[in-house]
């Protein structure tokens, strides 16, 4: 079986077993206690916190352990927006940060604050100067994430870091997917991390706050991790966590460029090997092990069975893979397909061969399930004398709305439109960015009597 899946959780790395084997025997005491095991434990969670922080980049004493990296960044908004709740109650994001940041500031709207999503461009990234002009007098908290969790774009968060310092607003960097390979810029002044992404073990998250932050842990108060994260620590945890942080970090810059290298041929080669995919992205700004594309025509829950019967474990942002049945939030703020989405993500040791096995696989699988599905299997007919034409693709689940679209486009005049009848939300999404990849005019959406009547207009 591949495993290609590293971005959700990175299977546990060698040294984080030998560490947590190892602190198993002498890190079950409480380290707060003076008697020698408690002394013990101590030593070890002192040591485990020194070489995060040099990870990190921070000092030791402004690092501390949670329970995971959700935690850590529900931790980080609230006390932030609390210790500056004089200043006004305003979050300013990114619209593809993670969900936990997105839960986070839904909370903080319903308290009575407010937030601002700063858009990004088709490859996931922000443009600095714009998430500088969101920015207010009342904002008490900026949130940027270091390199996209579903795309693998690294955002500009130095450039970010600058403007929000100008103007005296701490940013909030949720370092999850990129902290294990290599230090994040500096300027940010609270960072986040989740140890079981680079190769940790779960249940352990980081939270770094800089010394003259202002910030107000809120709860119930705590003595244990400097009131900012309650509850008796996980030693034996914690020290795999941070002993697995220094060995990939230590292996980083040979692994990147070799995994970056399988993950260029895959970006080279499903376009040219999968007819009508996009690999969706920056091409050059992003993490070297993470590469997504989108196949038009395709079921993304079935495409995932169907490489997983080929013993390949892969992730999609499409809508029918979420818990939620909702298109991904970072390719719809994308612009960029929703449906038939797949995101490979390298773990480290990943082998040349392994790449090369799911390179044949893949255009057999989605072939197989367009086939399925009815999808067109050759271009659209030279266009007959035909006039605009209505699809009723009520009650139908993407991608089905957006085939049949493709099926019947070729029988309009150039000029002429076809409407889609669709309820599906993920519709309002897909059909455009089908326009964007064949080179169709979107005209817009239209109230219908159920669901939304979307119009194209025939270009080529």
């Amino acid at each position: 079986m591949s495993y290609f899946d590293a971005a959700s959780s990175a299977p546990l790395h060698p040294v984080a077993r030998q560490a947590l084997l190892a602190s198993l025997d002498e890190g079950w005491a409480d380290p707060a206690r003076l008697y020698r095991e408690g002394r013990r434990a101590g030593m070890l969670l002192d040591a485990a916190r020194e070489a995060a922080a040099e990870a990190v980049g921070c000092r030791p004493d402004e690092l501390v352990f949670t329970s995971s990296g959700t935690r850590a960044v529900h931790t980080a908004v609230s006390g932030a927006l609390s210790g500056r709740r004089r200043v006004g109650r305003h979050l300013v994001l990114s619209a593809v940060e993670h969900s936990s940041v997105l839960h986070a500031a839904a909370a903080l709207e319903a308290a009575g604050g407010s937030f601002t999503e700063v858009p990004v461009d088709r490859t996931g990234a922000v443009d600095a100067s714009g998430f500088g002009r969101a920015l207010r007098a009342d904002t008490a908290l900026a949130c940027l994430q270091s390199a996209n969790h579903e795309v693998g774009t690294e955002q500009p968060v130095a450039a970010v870091a600058e403007l929000c310092a100008a103007a005296g607003v701490p940013l909030l960097v949720d370092a999850a997917q990129s902290l294990g390979w290599g230090p994040v810029p500096g300027g940010w002044s609270l960072l986040t991390a989740s140890a079981h992404k680079w190769g940790g073990p779960a249940g352990v998250g980081l939270l770094a706050v800089r010394k003259g932050v202002r910030f107000a842990p809120q709860g119930p108060a705590d003595e244990r991790e400097s009131g900012r994260a309650p509850g008796f620590e996980n030693i034996p945890a914690v020290v795999a966590a941070a002993a697995s942080l220094r060995a990939v970090r230590a292996e980083a810059e040979a692994e990147a460029a070799r995994l970056r290298a399988l993950v260029d041929r895959i970006r080279a080669e499903v376009p040219r090997l999968v007819p009508d995919a996009e690999v969706v992205g920056d091409p050059e700004r992003r993490l070297p092990h993470l590469v997504t594309f989108s196949c038009l025509y395709v079921d993304g829950e079935t495409l995932l069975h169907e490489l997983d019967r080929a013993d390949f474990s892969v992730s999609s942002g499409s809508s029918c893979t979420s818990s939620t049945l909702t298109p991904s939030h970072v390719l719809k703020a994308m612009g960029v397909l929703t449906e038939g989405n797949v995101r490979v993500s390298l773990p480290t040791g990943t082998a040349a061969a392994e790449v090369d096995r799911f390179l044949e696989v893949l255009p057999g699988v989605v072939a197989e399930v367009r086939l399925r599905l009815g999808a067109p299997a050759a271009p659209a007919p030279s266009p007959a004398p035909s006039a605009s034409l209505v699809v009723d693709s009520l009650g139908r689940r993407c991608p089905v709305p957006v085939i049949e679209l493709a099926k019947v486009i070729g029988e309009v005049p150039v000029g002429a439109t076809v409407t889609v009848l669709a309820d599906d939300e993920a519709a309002r999404l897909d059909i455009p960015a089908w326009c964007e990849m064949r080179e169709q005019e979107y005209v817009g959406e239209e109230p219908a009597d159920r669901g939304s009547a979307y119009v194209v207009r025939r270009l080529t």
